[in-house]
């Protein structure tokens, strides 16, 4: 079943933050589509983790449905032991320093999966095969927790991936193991290199992060060329919001919004947080790659 934001007016709201099966979400690229063309957004980007598999997918369901869809992924980074999360939108696909920046993220998320797999497996009825059975793009989905999360509920451990993600998938658990990842400094050059548009996602997200990035750290990653923060995202609360929004007036910077839309299994419901038209206009305008 389809959950669609809120009767309000999103006629001019783009949803740039949104996940499908081809990384830790439940919904195809053209269920995406279809759902946010029913909800009158007017327009969505993809952004599956360290991937552009769905990207083919979403740009036919935008001719399908006549609604525009901006192409990005959200990149998995590190900066000082915190950890970060980089959308990046409208880049060349094959442009070598990005290529390998996902070759190298997406064989390390999968090792700790395994690895986190194994050490469950002494204690609760999870195997592998239970994981790559929640796994709906075979090779080209970007395995994660998520998908550990979805095979403890089949396992009837937990009700929902919420309850998973409080538990067993928790990065307070004694199975989690963070992932090997690439600095922040080297994705948003990597970002640049591609002529795409970077912006820093739930920067003041103390959930995920016991210390955040600093506004010293942000004002490096600017420095290097950072584009943006996500700004209206569910896990930025009003002091963090606050202080996000004064960091991107000072520097000028893109203040973007998104739901982190994952479909099923999460609260986060699609156009909860947008953005508007005139800054994806600016996203079009920056990118090396038109809208779809």
């Amino acid at each position: 079943m389809f959950h669609v934001a809120e009767c309000r007016e999103l006629s001019q709201a783009w949803d740039l933050h949104c996940h499908t099966v081809y990384s830790d979400g439940t919904y195809t690229p053209e269920q995406m589509v279809r759902l946010a063309k029913d909800s009158g957004l007017a327009g969505v980007a993809i952004t599956d983790h360290d991937t552009t598999a769905g990207w083919k997918d979403a740009a036919a369901a935008a001719v399908r449905y006549g609604l525009p869809v901006l192409r990005g992924s959200e990149i998995t980074a590190d900066d000082a032991g915190v950890s970060v999360h980089m959308l990046a939108y409208q880049y060349d696909p094959g442009n070598a320093d990005i290529m390998a920046v996902f070759a190298r993220t997406r064989q390390a998320r999968l090792k700790r999966a395994k690895i986190m797999v194994a050490s469950m497996a002494k204690d609760y009825p999870i195997t592998w095969d239970d994981v790559m059975s929640q796994v709906k793009e075979g090779e080209k989905t970007t395995v994660g927790r998520p998908h550990i999360a979805d095979a403890l509920v089949a396992a009837g451990i937990y009700r929902s991936r919420t309850e998973a993600f409080s538990g067993l998938c928790s990065s307070r658990s004694p199975y989690y193991l963070p992932t090997p990842s690439p600095t922040a400094h080297e994705v948003v050059a990597a970002v640049r290199a591609a002529g795409g548009v970077s912006v820093v996602a739930h920067a003041g997200d103390r959930k995920r992060n016991r210390t955040l990035l600093s506004d010293a750290q942000i004002e490096v990653l600017i420095g290097e060329g950072l584009n943006g923060l996500e700004v209206w995202h569910r896990d930025n609360d009003d002091e963090q919001r606050r202080r996000l929004l004064g960091i991107a007036e000072k520097h000028h910077l893109l203040v973007t919004g998104g739901s982190d839309w994952h479909g099923a299994g999460k609260p986060n419901v699609l156009g909860e947080n947008t953005t508007d038209e005139g800054t994806v206009e600016r996203i079009r305008e920056m990118g090396s790659i038109p809208l779809c």
